[in-house]
């Protein structure tokens, strides 16, 4: 709690205990606008500077509170900080006390506006990118009913249709899965699980597309065990698997090694395909990004599959780095804490293990 000002005898010492417990932003001010008390709150977020309340706005509910005598309410966008350049959306309210003093609270209300801009774009996102497949499939169906008495063309049809079936299917499920990752922070009931166990499944899933492509996975790997869930993490990697083979030409190779590096447990992708530009890295991550959509058409990629991978190492305590040159290839390392060697869970895997 911060004084700006000696103690004022006519002010309620209880004001004062209830900014301490609160966890808003609270400041009481004096009949001449001067800051009596402010809250920890109130001066890292920059509404309370040198004693005084920085913004116009907020000075100015503070006047309409002591003009009017009643609860004043407004949202506000605020300039966050000495240098002003980073905003904030704050619901603040004024109020007159008894004493003469106004008491304002407010509330940083940045992150839930934000939450709900990311809620609006996903739902238009997914809206549009349903689109695709489902009108494909509309158009095909005719297509099909036209050609009845054509049996290849039947055929032929169905075969699309199929296609974008599957397409239709896997976008259904990869929203389902980021939807879930993005409302749990953390997971609920975590194990151990060695990501070795984890790269290997993904690399056997996605066997059958390195072969269409004469492609060869590379798999190198050495016990680390992580707290978590092995279906999340095998899907996480089996992305990274996919883009390396679907984004590197015919014959190539990509390299998947698991690691460990002191408490870090690392599971790195490379491939020497046709690699990402520096505008295009800083996106990568972001829902329903494509770096090729024509690529993207062709191989049946939803632009879902990174961002899954973000949101997975995040829920697991980690995060997933990019490195990439235009013509040389991409590297993608998963970083995740890794269980100490006196952990007791080690040991009872131990005793499991097939001798």
């Amino acid at each position: 709690m911060i004084v700006a000002k000696p103690e004022d005898p006519t002010l309620d010492p209880g004001v004062v205990d209830v900014l301490a417990a609160l966890r808003q932003m609270g400041v009481v001010l004096d009949s001449s606008d001067a800051v009596v008390v402010a809250s920890d709150a109130a001066v890292r977020h920059g509404l309370v500077r040198d004693g005084e309340l920085v913004h116009q706005e907020l000075r100015d509910l503070v006047r309409e509170a002591r003009r009017g005598g009643d609860l004043r309410d407004l949202t506000l966008d605020l300039p966050r900080g000495p240098l002003l350049r980073g905003r904030m959306l704050v619901s603040a309210r004024a109020s007159l006390l008894r004493t003469g003093h106004v008491l304002l609270l407010a509330d940083d209300r940045t992150r839930v506006s934000r939450v709900d801009e990311v809620r609006r774009d996903f739902v238009a996102n997914v809206s549009h990118e349903l689109k695709t497949p489902v009108g494909g499939l509309s158009l095909l169906a005719e297509a099909v009913m036209d050609a009845s008495g054509d049996s290849d063309a039947v055929i032929r049809f169905a075969g699309r249709m199929r296609v974008e079936a599957d397409r239709l299917a896997r976008l259904v499920q990869e929203i389902v899965d980021l939807s879930r990752l993005q409302v749990a922070d953390t997971l609920t009931d975590p194990k151990p699980v060695d990501l070795a166990d984890a790269a290997r499944e993904a690399v056997d899933r996605c066997r059958l597309l390195a072969d269409s492509k004469s492609t060869t996975i590379d798999l190198r790997t050495e016990r680390a065990v992580v707290y978590g869930d092995l279906a999340l993490l095998t899907t996480a990697i089996r992305n990274l698997v996919d883009n390396a083979v679907n984004y590197s030409d015919p014959q190539a190779r990509v390299v998947v090694t698991v690691r460990r590096i002191g408490a870090v447990a690392e599971v790195v992708v490379s491939d020497n395909g046709l690699g990402i530009s520096p505008t295009a890295q800083s996106r990568v991550f972001e829902r329903f990004f494509r770096l090729d959509p024509a690529r993207s058409r062709a191989t049946g990629g939803t632009g879902l599959g990174l961002s899954i991978v973000k949101h997975v190492c995040a829920n697991h305590g980690g995060d997933v780095r990019l490195w990439s040159e235009p013509g040389q290839g991409s590297t993608f390392t998963i970083s995740l804490p890794v269980l100490a060697d006196d952990d007791p869970v080690l040991t009872q895997l131990d005793r499991k293990a097939p001798r």
